[in-house]
């Protein structure tokens, strides 16, 4: 199974074209542009936007960026003279309308639908956010525990069942992704 995506999906930006990984989705009405990685895997569903144009972006195996999603960076200026890339590890569920914004995430993340995770916020392995969860500038979620809120605040810690949900959740997009590839390539024999 080869990577799908249309031409109009991908755009090069500022002397950089996305670099995808093996068996990659990146669904025709999604755009992915500028100086970013998809690792092995990963799916990138409709109206998702991962826009790597004035810093890079980074996403790890597995991941999926579900349906209007946003993806950014925060660029380099006076006011934050590194700016912030934007770096998601491997095995992370990002929700539907979700907005990462110049942060880190690490492994085994559940993003909740429309959660907002805001510059220079690092979100440690094992975390679950909450849905409509407000992560503000540079806080550190810690792993194994459930935040929620506006400003997201720690509620609990995870139990067993949550903790092997990451994986399954994994799993289960990348059927899906498969599916979807198989589907897109019967409509309009994409080849790449």
């Amino acid at each position: 199974m080869h990577t799908h995506y249309t031409k109009t999906s991908l755009r090069s930006f500022g002397g950089h074209t996305p670099i995808l990984g093996n068996r990659v989705l990146i669904d025709p009405g999604a755009v992915v542009s500028g100086d970013v990685v998809l690792g092995d895997d990963v799916s990138v569903w409709p109206g998702a936007i991962i826009r790597g144009d004035m810093h890079s972006i980074r996403v790890g195996a597995r991941t999926s960026v579900q349906d209007g999603s946003v993806l950014h960076i925060t660029h380099a200026s006076d006011f934050n003279p590194a700016g912030w890339p934007l770096t998601i590890g491997e095995e992370v569920t990002i929700g539907h309308n979700a907005t990462l914004h110049g942060c880190t995430l690490g492994n085994r993340i559940l993003v909740g639908m429309a959660a907002v995770v805001m510059d220079g916020a690092v979100v440690e392995d094992d975390v679950v956010i909450a849905a409509g969860a407000l992560v503000t500038p540079k806080k550190r979620l810690e792993s194994g525990y459930l935040y929620a809120g506006s400003p997201a605040r720690q509620m609990r810690k995870l139990s067993d069942k949550e903790m092997a949900f990451f994986s399954y959740s994994a799993g289960n997009y990348c059927r899906l992704k498969d599916q979807h590839i198989e589907e897109l390539d019967r409509l309009i024999g994409n080849d790449d």
